[in-house]
């Protein structure tokens, strides 16, 4: 992931495919808070989506991916399996909107991420940019 968010060139990070897409730095801006919502609603029992802003430049979501990923890797390998099993509201402008494990919450979480890195290596080229390998060897990297 960071691979990808890293291949993001600042000048076009503003560039989407069509208008009603995401720019290049609002899906990367997803992905980053996508981690944080996660660690932060299964150690606080309830998950709580607020749309966030992205930041200004991709040298600003790359600082913020980077002072958090490690940290958060350890806060999710240390989190008991209680919390993975147990149920956790998820909820939407304060309105619940599922109730679910904090499992299932991570692996829907992990699929948006992987969809929403999917969609940024689609970016890339017509950016300028080239795709990184990721599930194996790309056209851009042997």
């Amino acid at each position: 992931t960071r691979k990808v968010l890293s291949r993001i060139p600042e000048a076009k990070s503003d560039y989407k495919h069509e208008p009603k897409s995401r720019t290049a730095r609002e899906l990367a801006w997803l992905i980053v808070l996508e981690e944080l919502f996660l660690i932060d609603g299964l150690e606080k029992g309830a998950f709580d989506w607020v749309e966030k802003s992205a930041p200004v430049t991709m040298q600003e979501v790359l600082a913020i991916f980077d002072a958090h990923h490690d940290d958060i890797t350890q806060r999710m390998k240390s989190t008991p399996s209680s919390t993975w099993e147990a149920t956790v509201p998820f909820l939407f402008q304060g309105q619940e909107v599922m109730r679910v494990t904090g499992l299932q919450s991570c692996w829907g979480t992990l699929f948006d991420q992987v969809h929403h890195r999917g969609q940024l290596t689609t970016y890339l080229r017509p950016m300028g940019s080239t795709v990184p390998q990721i599930y194996g060897p790309s056209a851009d990297e042997p």
